[in-house]
């Protein structure tokens, strides 16, 4: 039966999931605002789409990562934010001024891959042989049932891993050659149509200024004009379920500041929706002259929350396949505020890329695999005049690098920015960038943990079998298909929950898969296997 209007719905987590749960509950179920309730423990909501003054004594500016939005594969974020007006026009949609943004600003990268000799590689050049083919054919062709737990090493041969292309792939969306090459195939099936633009990423399409004042501050925004509530520095620790088969939630438990601070009592109407796990938990910060911890011990209560409530029923998924190797999910990302426009009219002058334009470039033989981004300027909607940023980040953060011989984990602000101005080469210029450049630096010890080896049963349904009153929502829930680490993956569980507890008598956006579309798989898979 079809939940009442008059329920109340608690979204445990304040991140785009429950966001977009409460838009759609609003919009599309008819639930009055006042009767939909955020709990999140942080004192801001966003999850990991965030972006904001740098939390360091030396300040600046501070994103721990960038999505990377796509215009076939993100029909779910494309329909809530085509309802959702833009902060300073209330006319236009967030919809619309992405895609005026990306007219104005189109993405085409001139040095997606930089050789060890500085020299910008032909990145065109994909560099796959028969058996890299042969052997990508086979991926795509087994059934998920069938690849299992193997990673992704397990499928391919060295030659593979030395490719630009496994080089721009890996790079763009973050994979390590030990995660799931379940994972790597549905990526594969998701965005095929970005095999033969991989090298210029033209088909990214990016927000006019970072995710979170151009994205969550919009909802955010929506969501309180409409009586939307978020209840701030409130944990939920634990929850309560009717009975042994655990498919009822009839209490929530509470903590703030690490004590207990009383329950929720959900009534026969009301229901909760569960962010499960966390890729940004245990987030740490630092900058020029300190070094941010690791930390490795479930500090953050997203982790908690879910391997308590995974004890309860079988089917509720197991969080420490995602959160029991934090040296396999890390990696460290740094923000550069810079003064002036020395270091990006430099940039610029190599690459042929304006601010905005390039995308993502790496240093290909570099030790810790150096990537970064020059966003179109500025990139926070309060950026100071004559400030400038940069974002960067490593998929090796335990080995030395190529200029300091530290590990990028064991290394201050400072020395990061050594090691990427050592990369660069842009030796006349690198005492100014140093006296006019603010650095801050963040580790995520999870931040890949979406991506770890599973089985089916590791990660739990969006509406468990016989849920009543609840389901889940986040990176860590199972949708059959779907790529997880995007936007996407978040804003459709938000969707599919919502629908099916609320009987919303609207279609779900068809998942899109290039291979179905003859012209796009054509022109990628000929890219790709030529």
């Amino acid at each position: 039966m079809p939940a009442s209007k008059n329920s109340q719905v608690y979204l445990v987590g304040g991140g785009v999931a429950s966001l977009a749960a409460a838009a759609f509950l609003v919009r599309d179920a008819g639930v009055p605002g006042e009767n939909v309730h955020i709990l999140e423990q942080l004192p801001i909501v966003g999850g990991s789409m965030d972006g904001a003054p740098a939390p360091t004594a030396e300040g600046g500016y501070v994103t721990r990562g960038g999505r990377m939005f796509e215009e076939e594969h993100y029909v779910c974020l494309w329909n809530l934010l085509e309802t959702i007006p833009t902060l300073d026009d209330p006319a236009i949609s967030v919809r619309q001024e992405m895609l005026a943004f990306n007219i104005e600003h189109p993405t085409n990268a001139k040095a997606r891959i930089i050789n060890g000799d500085r020299t910008i590689a032909d990145a065109s050049r994909l560099g796959l042989d028969a058996r890299d083919r042969v052997d990508m054919t086979r991926l795509l062709a087994l059934p998920e049932r069938v690849i299992g737990a193997r990673r992704i090493d397990d499928f391919f041969q060295p030659h593979f891993f030395a490719t630009n292309f496994w080089c721009m792939w890996r790079t763009t969306f973050a994979f390590q050659t030990w995660h799931s090459a379940i994972e790597l195939k549905r990526y594969f099936l998701a965005f095929v149509q970005e095999f033969d633009r991989i090298h210029t990423l033209s088909g990214v399409r990016r927000s006019k200024y970072n995710q979170y004042d151009s994205v969550i501050r919009p909802i955010q925004e929506w969501l309180i004009a409409r009586g939307v509530r978020t209840e701030f520095g409130v944990t939920v620790a634990d929850i309560d379920f009717s009975d042994a088969t655990a498919r009822r939630v009839f209490r929530l438990r509470l903590e703030r500041d690490g004590a207990e601070a009383g329950t929720i009592e959900l009534g026969e109407d009301d229901y909760a929706f569960l962010t499960i796990g966390s890729m940004t938990a245990d987030t740490t910060y630092g900058d020029r002259s300190t070094v941010p911890e690791l930390i490795r011990d479930k500090r953050d209560g997203s982790w908690r929350l879910w391997e308590a409530i995974a004890k309860k029923a079988p089917d509720f998924g197991r969080p420490t396949t995602f959160c029991g190797n934090i040296d396999e999910t890390k990696w460290e990302s740094f923000t550069l505020t810079m003064t002036g426009r020395t270091l990006l009219d430099r940039i610029q002058e190599y690459t042929g890329n304006v601010p905005g334009e390039g995308a993502l470039m790496t240093w290909k033989d570099s030790r810790w695999l150096l990537s970064v981004v020059v966003p179109a300027q500025p990139h926070f909607r309060d950026q100071q005049e004559d400030t400038y940023t940069l974002w960067g980040y490593s998929l090796f953060g335990d080995v030395p690098g190529d200029h300091v011989p530290k590990k990028m984990d064991d290394c201050t602000g400072a020395e990061i920015l050594d090691e990427l101005l050592g990369h660069l080469g842009f030796d006349d210029i690198a005492d100014e960038v140093r006296a006019t450049t603010k650095v801050t630096t963040v580790q995520m010890p999870y931040i890949d943990a979406q991506f770890q080896r599973r089985t089916v049963a590791d990660r739990p349904l969006v509406v468990p079998d016989g849920a009543e009153n609840f389901a889940f929502l986040g990176q860590f829930v199972e949708i059959p298909e779907d790529v997880v680490f995007t936007v996407e993956y978040s804003v459709r569980a938000a969707m599919l929950a919502v629908y099916h507890h609320f009987g919303v008598d609207k279609e779900i956006p068809t998942m899109y898969h290039g291979l179905s579309d003859p012209k796009i798989a054509w022109s990628a898979l000929r890219t790709a296997f030529a």
